[in-house]
């Protein structure tokens, strides 16, 4: 399993919109996607910093999204973000939810 992870910060009073988006718009993006599994978002409690997990079944889905659909979701978002938001990947090592351990 492979994660990416979108770190941003979000313009002052503007993370109820946020999340109204991600439901909205984003997550119906996402679940199109071939080899999605799950996304978990963050949002600090001062309501100016986020960060989203999405989970996909392997690195190339997760790149096939990245170079495609990914620039739509930034359009989607460019009024609630300050700046370019960050983006981080990772092997999954461990995950409860999804029955992952680490390798033996």
């Amino acid at each position: 399993m492979y994660a990416r992870r979108v770190s941003l910060q979000l313009k002052p009073n503007s993370a109820a919109e946020f999340a109204r988006q991600l439901e909205k718009q984003i997550i119906p993006v996402l679940r199109k996607q071939k080899g999605f599994q799950d996304e978990i978002t963050f949002v600090a409690p001062t309501g100016t910093e986020a960060f989203g997990v999405s989970l996909w079944d392997n690195k190339e889905s997760a790149d096939a999204y990245s170079r495609g659909p990914y620039a739509e979701v930034t359009k989607i978002l460019e009024t609630l973000v300050v700046g370019t938001p960050r983006v981080d990947t990772y092997e999954v090592s461990n995950s409860t939810f999804h029955k992952i351990g680490a390798a033996a």
